[in-house]
């Protein structure tokens, strides 16, 4: 029976989402006859995609039979880097909706832009088919919520790719961290550090045969072509991406969130600007966001365009009164209050670990790593930072919802505008 909940019900306390993603497991595990029946999945998005195929089928009783992307170049690059790695031959379309049409496919993983994450993740549910999902799972915070929404009541399986909730070495530091091995945690600190070029200024071109611009722009407002958005630059537009926050900052901030075992922030403040370039990215490319979470608190430092390198390589470290622990490469390290690493944790990292959790999710019921409750929460810090650069104003928050409070103009970028037709239904 459909679990048709109402959003304050559902989203009230993680208490509460893991009971909704222990019964939805169960049941989804029912759909198929066997436990060891082979899993037929389809993947929308073959850049980053690609990667997530080459992990699927390497793991046991699992078979890609729709390979998916606007592009035909990239749908005949992953036919030939996955032959020899499956014993059939991938099925093939631009359009995710025929994939959707097949009611063989057991499962879709979709690493298309960030603008069709939640739009094709509901369309999927609707379709019965179980969902791995990229990050940032939504576009927007309207659209995290309706991902929820659709999850409950089509009793669909959706997990985001936020893989290091399935990394060993992650998971004994967490343990260790929730153990006390640094006492009471109060704060957080995480980054991230790259060298990023500039993207220059794109001018409108016609679109190159081998794409369908139709397709890509889907559920998004229609935009001229330009040529220097297809297929990574469109990160920087807010029209189709997030910004480095929901780029990178939503690995961090979701171990932020896991660590310090909160939800919904009181507060949120981000300032920052684009520093580097004199160019088309809308997206700021250094900042500093702050998260205040009542009795805890959290920062999130970018740097895009500077590596740094001066500077720790850690990615997410934790304080507390007795030391602290920092999330570094597959695992992590404590320290005591003198800066003396006193123990570490490693374990494998990749893809397959966090893929293989899926699985397990439908053939027996195995309670998810990231559920999207939960990937909508953390995928919300970055929404909330965003939406504060934005309006240049601190947003206060709702921390039993998550909604804003008292900012009309941060409100409005609660959802965004759709092409007709496209707006997503649950």
């Amino acid at each position: 029976m459909p679990m048709n909940l109402p959003r304050r019900e559902f989203l009230a306390t993680s208490l509460l989402a893991t009971t909704l993603l222990s019964t939805t497991a169960k049941s989804r595990a029912v759909d198929l006859p066997s436990a060891a029946r082979r899993l037929r999945v389809a993947v929308m998005g073959l850049g980053r995609g690609l990667d997530l195929a080459r992990a699927a089928v390497a793991l046991p009783g699992v078979e890609v039979t729709w390979l998916c992307d606007i592009d035909d170049e990239r749908i005949v690059r992953a036919q030939k880097a996955l032959a020899g790695s499956t014993t059939n031959v991938p099925h093939s379309t631009k359009d995710i909706r025929v994939v959707l049409d097949d009611k063989d496919v057991d499962a879709v993983f979709i690493a298309a832009p960030n603008h069709w994450h939640a739009p094709a993740t509901i369309m999927a549910c609707a379709a019965g088919k179980h969902v791995y999902v990229e990050k940032p799972c939504s576009h927007n915070p309207w659209e995290g919520e309706m991902m929820v929404k659709a999850a409950r009541q089509h009793q669909r399986i959706v997990q985001m790719g936020n893989q290091r909730r399935s990394w060993p070495g992650v998971i004994d530091a967490m343990a260790q961290l929730k153990a006390g091995v640094i006492g009471p945690v109060r704060y957080a600190r995480s980054w991230y550090l790259a060298n990023r070029g500039s993207i220059g200024k794109g001018k409108v071109v016609p679109v190159p045969k081998n794409l369908d611009y139709n397709l890509w722009q889907g559920p998004a407002p229609e935009r001229s072509y330009l040529d220097n958005v297809v297929h990574y630059n469109w990160h920087w537009r807010w029209h189709w991406g997030n910004g480095e926050l929901g780029n990178n900052g939503i690995h961090a901030l979701d171990l932020v969130r896991w660590g310090l075992e909160v939800d919904y922030p009181t507060r949120v403040s981000c300032t920052g600007q684009r520093y580097h370039f004199d160019d088309d990215q809308e997206t700021p490319d250094t900042t500093v966001t702050t998260f205040d979470f009542g009795k805890k608190g959290a920062l999130w430092d970018g740097s895009s365009c500077h590596l740094r390198a001066q500077e720790s390589s850690s990615f997410v470290t934790f304080y507390g009164d007795g030391g602290s622990l920092s999330i570094d490469g597959n695992g992590g390290k404590v320290y005591d209050n003198k800066g003396k690493e006193v123990s570490k944790t490693t374990g494998e990292g990749g893809e397959k670990v966090h893929i293989a959790n899926f699985f397990g999710a439908i053939r027996n019921g195995t309670a998810l790593n990231s559920e999207i409750t939960e990937g909508h929460k953390s995928t919300l810090l970055c929404h909330l930072g965003n939406i504060a650069w934005q309006t240049q104003s601190v947003v206060n928050v709702n921390p039993n919802t998550g909604h804003i409070l008292n900012n009309p103009e941060a409100q409005k970028l609660w959802k965004r505008a759709y092409r007709k037709g496209w707006e997503p239904k649950v």
